[in-house]
């Protein structure tokens, strides 16, 4: 599940450090407000056995704004979504969104028109395409083929070989978080958009958007639609279109 927020801004573009970065101190003070307690978890050790955390969000989207190079646009009518596949967090995103009639976006001012809950796809064929709107990280071992690990910021690109496997093993992980049948595959990577690097927190991560054709339980191809693909979610990357 996830909530789309209609906002309307006279703003007319965004640095692109801000494009990703608030979302997720938007969503942890929520949480905070409306769900003390599941914010905390989250932010302190996560859920389930690996510890990750079951939110994301995307950059906000306005299709009429003038494109420029160098610059991310705003401008007019547009939307912001945040999701999680846990109904209750869900539902204290949303929540706490309707007691508001702004969004600070990284000094953009964007209005609240509305929200509304956005479900998944039925996923009834157990096979699904996932095109995401920000880019998918992947980090890999960092290690060379002596096994000597040779850094810990051994980000993977979509064309890496080592990505697949990894992307496939942060899939059932999400499921396994979840308590959901972790039987999930992915069985196509159909494509792969430009490179590009979005600071968050202490450092830039580097990533490309993809279109991938999973299969897999409908509920869990519905999860990971409501959650994002690859890691890093609750900074903004790996956000599916809807």
């Amino acid at each position: 599940m996830r909530v789309r927020i209609e906002v309307a801004t006279a703003a007319t573009e965004l640095a692109w450090a801000n494009v990703l970065a608030p979302g997720r101190s938007l969503a942890y003070d929520l949480l905070a407000r409306e769900a003390p307690d599941l914010g905390r978890q989250f932010h302190a050790e996560g859920a389930g056995p690996y510890g990750m955390v079951p939110l994301g969000h995307g950059a906000p989207v306005f299709p009429q704004a003038r494109r420029r190079r160098g610059a991310y646009a705003l401008g007019g009518r547009g939307w912001v979504e945040l999701g999680s596949p846990l109904f209750e967090v869900t539902a204290a995103l949303a929540q706490g969104i309707k007691r508001r009639e702004l969004l600070d976006w990284g000094g953009a001012a964007l209005r609240i028109l509305s929200v509304e809950p956005v479900g998944p796809p039925s996923y009834a064929s157990g096979r699904g395409r996932f095109r995401t709107l920000t880019p998918v990280v992947m980090k890999g071992t960092g290690r060379e083929e002596s096994g000597q690990r040779t850094t810990r910021q051994a980000w993977l690109l979509p064309t890496d070989t080592e990505f697949p496997v990894f992307f496939q093993r942060n899939l059932r992980r999400k499921a396994e978080t979840l308590g959901l049948d972790p039987e999930v595959s992915l069985t196509e990577i159909s494509w792969i958009g430009a490179k590009r690097s979005f600071a968050v927190g202490q450092g830039a991560k580097p990533g490309a958007p993809v279109e991938v054709e999973l299969t897999g339980p409908p509920e869990t191809l519905q999860a990971i639609w409501s959650w994002g693909l690859g890691q890093a979610n609750a900074a903004g990357f790996g956000w599916v279109a809807a």
